[in-house]
């Protein structure tokens, strides 16, 4: 604890956004950044609790006290070092992790400003990035050999910590260049796909090998290698195939704006006819979480005249408490995002009934309001009607209602699933979790055998 009434003198400060005017003209990331002495002004206010409930919350395990610590009294190495023992790539959960840790926070228990756990993670690892404290490293070989299935960032962390413990690693994944969601999921302006590359330039240097472009099938892994992970995400995401009118030109899954307009940035180019974009259109975004805010957000920099989302489940709390997930717990509030303060109605308890078109073209989408009332059997509650049916106007339509979990045969005892292939949908905090916790596994097996 480097400053010992820091947490009473000085005040939580954010970096913020960038102008909301500026911001939706191009698609750089949205954050900004503290100058260095802000930044260790903002770690001096981490209490170093005695039961640090923050370590508690992250999936990683991570001990924020320390880097907070060393990040206080200005050692930036040190609290990189300590940043980067439990977490493989803080670079990315210092732009996109909803900071479960700063939800668990004791300053947030008491006054609801809890440290700037995620600024940062982020201030310190582009300042590692920036000193040349990261580095490729050489490992000693033991003579076993691990194929990963899958490069998101899962897959990445069994990777590189197995590459770490001595295996030789190669990476398969069916899109043309690492990262999964990170790359092709998530946009340019919350994660730039630079701070991907340049990880994987250090990963390449340390001796993984990338194969792209390669689909592998779970029944038929490629042959050569002592142990295999799985880590290939949740590929089928929730679908209106039941609607009326989901086949409409307009209709889209939201990853097929996402990931296109990623590769268009990355130079990929689309015919007129292939071409997903909002420019000049009424859009709307059918799901309330965070892929549904991405789409809002890229819609609007793609030129979109208006933006709706719409969402089944009710309206969140307003916060910043939630009665039934009190603290420690995340709290389930109602969650702005920097795209929702770009311009956007939203709506809850809308349920859809039918696209709408002309010609084959999408032109509306008919929703009606409902209401849940408790299941007397239990389980689920009864969607009942609220409303009458209204026509919400649209030329394009996204749904974003998240992903299906995969279902898996039983395996070979050499073979191991991680991320979200093994438990759902989550967060990419808990994916890399999960995938470290896969690369320990696969160490063991492979150490008995």
């Amino acid at each position: 604890m480097g400053k010992l009434k820091a947490f009473m003198e000085v005040p939580r400060l954010e970096a913020g956004y960038r102008p909301l005017h500026e911001r939706i003209h191009d698609f750089g990331e949205v954050e900004q950044t503290l100058n260095s002495r802000d930044r260790m002004a903002q770690a001096s206010r981490c209490m170093d609790c005695g039961v640090p409930f923050c370590h508690w919350a992250c999936p990683l395990g991570n001990k924020d006290s320390e880097w907070n610590d060393a990040l206080c009294k200005g050692d930036w190495e040190l609290a990189y070092r300590l940043l980067n023992a439990t977490n493989d790539f803080p670079e990315f959960t210092g732009r996109i992790c909803p900071a479960l840790c700063e939800k668990a926070c004791v300053l947030n228990l008491t006054d609801h400003a809890p440290v700037t756990n995620r600024e940062n993670e982020a201030a310190i690892t582009e300042t590692a990035w920036h000193e040349d404290y990261i580095k490729p490293m050489t490992f000693p070989r033991n003579g076993k050999s691990v194929a990963v299935i899958g490069a998101g960032p899962s897959g990445l962390v069994a990777a590189n910590r197995l590459n770490r413990m001595g295996y030789g690693v190669t990476v398969f994944d069916k899109n043309e260049a690492a990262g999964g969601l990170l790359r092709y999921g998530i946009p340019n302006f919350k994660l730039s796909k630079n701070i991907i590359d340049r990880r994987l330039d250090i990963l390449i240097e340390e001796g993984i090998r990338f194969v792209y472009n390669t689909v592998v099938e779970a029944s038929s892994l490629p042959e050569g290698f002592d142990a295999y992970v799985l880590a290939t995400g949740t590929p089928e995401a929730r679908d209106l195939k039941n609607v009326p009118g989901r086949e409409l030109k307009g209709v889209h899954l939201a990853l097929e704006l996402l990931s296109q307009q990623n590769r268009v940035l990355s130079g990929a180019e689309y015919s007129k006819d292939e071409r997903v974009t909002c420019k000049g259109k009424d859009v709307l975004v059918i799901g309330g979480g965070d892929t549904g805010s991405d789409c809002i957000g890229t819609a609007h920099r793609q030129g979109c005249k208006s933006v709706t989302q719409i969402e089944i489940m009710p309206r969140p709390v307003e916060g910043p408490d939630d009665p039934k997930n009190p603290w420690p717990n995340y709290p389930r509030v109602l969650k702005t995002t920097s795209s929702h303060e770009e311009g956007c109605t939203r709506r809850w308890n809308i349920n859809t009934l039918e696209f709408i078109g002309k010609n084959g073209k999408l032109c509306g989408v008919r929703v009606q309001p409902i209401d849940w009332q408790p299941n007397p059997e239990g389980g689920r509650p009864l969607m009942v009607e609220a409303g009458d049916p209204e026509v919400i106007k649209c030329e394009a339509c996204f749904l974003a209602m998240g992903f299906l979990k995969p279902q898996h045969p039983d395996y070979p005892d050499n073979v191991f699933v991680c991320g979200d292939a093994l438990n759902g949908a989550s967060l990419v905090v808990r994916a890399m979790a999960s995938g470290r916790d896969a690369a320990h596994k696969v160490d063991s097996y492979l150490q008995s055998v």
